[in-house]
């Protein structure tokens, strides 16, 4: 009973810090991109929050309703003896069923957040059309491998209703506490969509303008998913050689390894707001980037004020890797990050690529800007 108020307290103070989490990733995505600006994956991460909360009442439940209990770990001999009419008999039976909602809500909530990453990595390399493929394939890659280990979980063991049998011994693909389809199935391919999923940013970084500083910052965000790999590993260990124990090591390591997932599929969006209040707060040292410390030059002959008129319409140069949706691109903060193979967002106009491109050439720190306004006959009348 000790056990099981330890993990009671662990599994539900997890549960708190996830909610936080998810509702400071809301606020940040509000503050940055307005409710109107919300995608997919903010809505569906609603919903992940809401999966993580059945998937730690189900951990729950098997400890504190069922005593740890399912149908492994008896002998053939144990099971002609226990009686159906017994508590245990009830309570191995119950205890079964819940493993098997507790496995389907685990591997949804996983294949929920790989969901959400794959959205994210859609606008930060919106505009790079050679990603457009690789994030297709994640969204497919993710269907795939969510339909193949659900159908593990619900019809590995046929028919459904021998996952609770107790006698006789229905084998051990039939024991959802302990089954090894459920287990191997379920790590390999999430394993494998995670090391995807990493893979899909690696390439902008390593090819990123950044300083060493900001290129660690960054890959320490993308490369999460390598905790979440190790914690499902760490628990397909625990189950298969934790023997009688393994319906509560399986119910405890699930809520422990979707936490990190949860925590690490919203650090990404929570970020730019630490990062600006640090910043505020004079704790974060900023690094300009090579235009900022260059002087202003008037955009047009027209403009004849010097750096003041450039810096009052300054540009915004909006890159595929600002995190997320451009936020780094502020007066103050911004950030060049551009790939050595210069290809530009969709979201550029022809011009500002050329100025880019121009502007990355000068050996001087000159950059000579061109720009053409086009005015309506209705609204600019000649004089």
């Amino acid at each position: 009973m000790a056990g099981n108020t330890q993990f009671n307290t662990e599994a539900f103070t997890l549960l708190g810090i996830a909610i936080l989490i998810i509702a400071l990733r809301t606020t940040a995505r509000w503050v940055m991109v307005g409710p109107k600006g919300f995608q997919a994956d903010d809505y569906l991460m609603l919903v992940a929050c809401v999966v993580y909360g059945l998937e730690t009442g189900a951990a729950y439940m098997v400890g504190a309703w069922f005593m740890g209990l399912a149908n492994n770990a008896m002998t053939d001999q144990q099971r002609k003896d226990l009686s159906p009419d017994s508590e245990e008999y009830r309570l191995r039976v119950g205890g079964s069923k819940v493993q098997v909602a507790g496995w389907s809500l685990y591997t949804l909530l996983l294949w929920l957040l790989k969901t959400c990453m794959a959205i994210f990595y859609s606008r930060l390399t919106a505009g790079l059309l050679n990603m457009r493929i690789r994030i297709h394939i994640a969204y497919v890659l993710i269907a795939v491998t969510y339909i193949a280990t659900i159908c593990s979980i619900l019809f590995g063991c046929h028919p459904l209703h021998k996952n609770w049998q107790i006698d006789p011994d229905p084998g051990n693909y039939c024991q959802p506490a302990v089954s090894k389809i459920d287990i191997y199935v379920t790590v390999v391919l999430n394993v494998a969509t995670d090391i995807y999923l990493i893979s899909i940013p690696a390439p902008l970084l390593y090819k990123a303008r950044l300083k060493w500083r900001e290129k660690l910052e960054l890959l320490i965000l993308f490369s999460g998913g390598l905790f979440v790999m190790m914690a499902g590993i760490l628990r397909c260990v625990l189950i298969v050689t934790a023997g009688a124990n393994g319906a509560q090591q399986a119910g405890s390591w699930a809520c422990r390894e979707t936490f990190v997932a949860v925590v690490i599929g919203n650090i990404p969006m929570i970020y730019p707001l630490i990062r600006r209040a640090t910043r505020r707060a004079g704790l974060y040292l900023t690094t300009r980037s090579r235009e900022d410390s260059y002087p202003g030059y008037p955009l047009s002959e027209g403009d004849t004020g010097g750096g003041a008129g450039y810096s009052s319409r300054r540009r915004k140069f909006r890159h595929p890797l600002s995190i997320p949706d451009t936020q780094w691109n502020t007066t103050s903060d911004e950030q060049m990050i551009l790939p050595t193979s210069r290809q530009q967002p969709a979201t550029c106009a022809a011009g500002e690529a050329d100025w880019e491109t121009h502007s990355h050439n000068s050996q001087n720190g000159i950059k000579v800007v061109h720009e053409t306004i086009v005015h309506s006959a209705e609204k600019s009348p000649r004089r």
